[in-house]
């Protein structure tokens, strides 16, 4: 079986956790294991979100997720990044992993869009997957299916 890490960063975004919890269910449903490491935060709303573990099985912090972190741990990497903090926490996932990755890049500001999307382009080869969303999670949902559709 296949290994997906999720990253999740600080759960500002409304559209975060149920995305989250989706890609989650996505991937396990292509035979992938998925670990979701996470902030303290983003993980409590995890647990509240989902709470019997139904599709979010493996979670973990994500610093002690760094800290042991080696290549070929993860067959794909996918980060939520909606600040720069979280992309560089998913450039830095992406080149110790050397694993395909996919960059859920989005922000209420265009201008932040665009930055964000430029610092993980040019630093990674991963597939970018980039909207203006912050309350509505479906302009996330809709493009990460088409992505998700090329691992297939």
């Amino acid at each position: 079986m296949k290994k997906a890490l999720i990253l999740l960063g600080c759960p500002e975004s409304p559209s975060q956790t149920p995305i989250a919890i989706y890609a989650a269910q996505k991937l396990a449903k292509m035979d992938y294991e998925v670990t979701i490491a996470s902030t303290p935060s983003a993980a409590k709303l995890l647990e509240v979100s989902d709470p019997d573990e139904y599709y979010v099985k493996n979670k973990m912090d994500i610093e002690s997720c760094l800290d042991g972190l080696e290549q070929g741990q993860y067959d794909l990497l996918v980060g939520f990044v909606h600040k720069d903090a979280a992309a560089s926490y998913f450039i830095t996932f992406y080149h110790i992993l050397q694993c395909e990755a996919i960059a859920l890049v989005f922000e209420k500001d265009t201008k932040l869009i665009e930055e964000f999307e430029n610092m993980v382009a040019e630093n990674t080869d991963a597939k970018i997957v980039s909207v203006r969303a912050f309350h509505n999670p479906t302009p996330l949902r809709v493009k990460f299916d088409k992505v998700l559709k090329e691992l297939q």
